[in-house]
Formats: structure tokens, C-alpha cells, sequence
């Protein structure tokens, strides 16, 4: 079994199948929902439905609620298999394209964000989620704890979104929201929402930039649908610090504050062709280089030579348009002054 890092209990490990499951009991350690939030098993939701569906177990005996509290020595298994202590933090920017859903089993059998996933990533959690048809940054991660602080209103993180609607708008209507607006029973919190520069009053469509804290289930959609405006398109821009940037449709990035982002990694399902790698373009004024295999370029002679001397290149001069008629050779001596029907 592998043993987790955490702060021993004074009072000592349990016994072999049996469980401290008194909350109040003071006693060492981490809550089992955060052992295995951090351990990427699952988010500290989903592991409180593996509980109580009796698949977690402590030291043999299975747990019943979640408030339950371990050790670094205490034996945890899901499904009768050992849990991995948990791995190194680690948190990704993903360009989520529109038409996957963000689960990892989908009971409609609609195609998921982690089916789209490169499988050396490993298991990752979402933070937070973007419905079917919206597009742009979702953070993901193997570390249950992390997605839950990031996930809460109290954190504080701003999400930014790029929306198209359609309908009438205006300034005056949008600003309305920054006092917050109740919607179905439903209270949202203060939202600031513009219209974007070279917004056109008569036009079908408004791009409308929008800022938010809570981040509640399809939160901006419902808003608008409140002001009267049918979102056609929704785009997250970012996440507190984390911005979608120039990450391109369906790529993977991995971030961390103490080093600078890796290299992206192109998302494809397993068994599908290859990302094509795109064309490099010469720098002005450079020459490709040659390939083995490769015919010399054939150098074309000038038109016109220079004034003054012979017809330069690997053809020769060109003849003249007449015969030349062939005369003896001239016997050497003193060049000939002027003759006759020479001008001088």
C-alpha cells in the first residue's frame, strides 16, 4: 500500500478494518476527500459519491462519510486497489472548441474534453466547466484541492468572456448589471459587461465583453437571455491570471509560476493523423539550401554585354545575323595605316 504524506494522528494509526469515522474526535491528518482530491482520483464532489457508494475503503474497512480523516500510515484503496500518494501539482490551459462537453463520461455518448486529450497527460480534473457550445480557456489539472480553490467565488478570480449576441442593445441596459441581476429565482452577482469598439447599432449581431466572479452554471447566457439578447457564440479570454492568449483551437499548454509555459501540444483522438507541421518561411534575402539529389540551377548568359569587351558567359557570343567569309591570314607586322574606303 502506499502511504500518504500527511501529518500522523497522535492518537495512532487504526487498527486492520477498523475506521476512525467520529468527525469529532480530534485527530491528525487530512480528510479523505482531500487525500484523494489531491492524489487525482477524482474532485473532492465526485469522491464524496465514491464513498457513498461504499467504494473507498480505510486500512480494509470501507468508509462511510467523508469528513473521515487519515494518516500518512492509514491504507487507502478504491475499488479493493491501492491509492498512488499524490503526484506533483500540475496545471494546464486547454482551447476548449465548441461541441465536447465537459465530463469525462458523457451518458448521451456526446465526444468529451478529456476523450480530445493527449493520453500522456494523465487524469485531470476541470476547473470549472464550459457548456457544449461555448469555446475558449479551460484550466485543467491532476489536483483535486487546486481546482476547488480556484473554482470558489471566494478566490476572487475574475473570468473574462467574448459574446455574440443577438437582439437590441445598448450601453445604458448592460450597466445595469453591475448591481447584479436576480434571473429565475437565481441571484447573480455584479457583472460588467460593454460593448466592444466599432459596435454597430444597426446590425443583427453584438460583440459584448464580459467580466464575472462567480462563474455560476451558464451564467452569462442566462443574463442576456434576461436583457432579451440570444447568445450565438461564447468565448472564455481568461481566468484570473491565466489568459487564453494566441493558444490555438484544441491545443494544451501546461503553466506554472516558477517556470515559463512549455511548448503546446496539438489535441487529437487516438488513432487519428498526425498535427501537420506548418511550412517554415525564408527569411528576405535567403536561399534554401540544397538537397541531396537536387540539379544545379542553370545560369542564363546576360542579354547585352558591357561596353567595351566581349560577350561574358558559358554560351559564348552570339553569332551575327550574316556569314562571316573567310580570308587568309594576315602575316605579321606594323598594324595598316588608313586604306582605301576607310574613313579616317
Amino acid at each position: 500500500m502506499t502511504a500518504h504524506e500527511d501529518d500522523a494522528s497522535p492518537g495512532g494509526p487504526p487498527r486492520q478494518g477498523e475506521a476512525r469515522e467520529d468527525a469529532s474526535e480530534p485527530a491528525g491528518g487530512e480528510r479523505i476527500a482531500k487525500v484523494l482530491a489531491r492524489a487525482g482520483v477524482a474532485s473532492r464532489r465526485e469522491v464524496e459519491r465514491l464513498i457513498a457508494a461504499g467504494r473507498v475503503s480505510v486500512n480494509g474497512a470501507p468508509l462511510t462519510t467523508p469528513a473521515f480523516k487519515v494518516s500518512a500510515v492509514d491504507r487507502v484503496t478504491l475499488d479493493g486497489r491501492p491509492v498512488k500518494a499524490a503526484e506533483a501539482t500540475r496545471l494546464f490551459r486547454y482551447h476548449k472548441p465548441p461541441g465536447l462537453v465537459t465530463t469525462h463520461r458523457d451518458p448521451q455518448g456526446r465526444p468529451t474534453v478529456f476523450e480530445a486529450l493527449p493520453k500522456q497527460l494523465g487524469r485531470l480534473i476541470s476547473v470549472g466547466r464550459l457548456d457544449l457550445n461555448s469555446e475558449g480557456l479551460l484550466l485543467l489539472t491532476n489536483d483535486g484541492e487546486l481546482a476547488r480553490r480556484l473554482e470558489l467565488p471566494s478566490s476572487g478570480l475574475v473570468r473574462r468572456y467574448r459574446a455574440r449576441a443577438r437582439g437590441r442593445v445598448s450601453a445604458a441596459r448592460l450597466e445595469r448589471l453591475k448591481d447584479g441581476i436576480t434571473v429565475d429565482g437565481i441571484r447573480y452577482g455584479p457583472i460588467e459587461a460593454e460593448l466592444e469598439p466599432g459596435h454597430d447599432e444597426g446590425g443583427a449581431n453584438h460583440w459584448i465583453g464580459i467580466s464575472l466572479a462567480e462563474g455560476k452554471n451558464r451564467e452569462v447566457r442566462k443574463v442576456l437571455e434576461a436583457l432579451g439578447l440570444t447568445v450565438n457564440r461564447l468565448i472564455r479570454v481568461s481566468y484570473g491570471p491565466y489568459e487564453l492568449g494566441s493558444l490555438e483551437r484544441g491545443d494544451v499548454q501546461e503553466v506554472a509560476p516558477d517556470k515559463p509555459p512549455t511548448k503546446p501540444i496539438k489535441a487529437r483522438r487516438a488513432g487519428g493523423p498526425a498535427p501537420t507541421q506548418q511550412p517554415l518561411h525564408l527569411a528576405k534575402g535567403a536561399k534554401p539550401k540544397r538537397k541531396a539529389g537536387w540539379a544545379k540551377p542553370k545560369i542564363k548568359p546576360p542579354r547585352s554585354a558591357p561596353a567595351g569587351g566581349p560577350r561574358a558567359g558559358p554560351r559564348g557570343p552570339k553569332p551575327s545575323a550574316s556569314p562571316r567569309r573567310s580570308s587568309p591570314a594576315r602575316p605579321p607586322g606594323p598594324p595598316r595605316g588608313g586604306g582605301r574606303g576607310r574613313r579616317g
